[in-house]
């Protein structure tokens, strides 16, 4: 998802129709075969087939379709707000192993219940929301 954001950003910045048109584009070694020197193919790259064709085809088949506009939303907020994109789990796992928060965190105040009032649950609380 990220690789094919990544390589459609010159198209949908109209720089270019097509991503093999883009110049610095790792499209032109991934799905076309040609030579990079300054390029390591990247390990989820290299999942894609056991042979280099097999690879270049199924790298093809990742760019027949544009991103479409909620993924790009949910890509963006990610890179432009440095958070982690990806399933539950895999948020789980980074946050873990970074010990801190990589998702957005909750929008507005906290919700208080009965118990945890100041008066020990005692008094009425407004249920106003807005």
């Amino acid at each position: 998802m990220c690789y094919r954001y990544v390589e459609l950003n010159p198209v949908r910045a109209a720089m270019v129709d097509d991503p093999p048109d883009y110049r610095w584009s790792s499209y032109h070694a991934n799905t076309l075969g040609k030579a990079a020197v300054m390029r390591t193919p990247h390990s989820e790259y290299l999942r894609l087939g056991g042979t280099k064709v097999e690879r270049q085809v199924a790298n093809r088949g990742l760019f027949r379709y544009q991103v479409d506009a909620p993924l790009l939303t949910e890509v963006r907020l990610a890179l432009n707000q440095g958070l982690v994109l990806g399933n539950e789990r895999f948020k789980d796992e980074v946050e873990s192993m970074l010990g801190k928060r990589m998702r957005p965190a909750r929008v507005g105040r906290p919700r208080r219940d009965r118990e945890s009032s100041a008066d020990g649950g005692a008094g009425k609380q407004s249920k106003t929301l807005f």
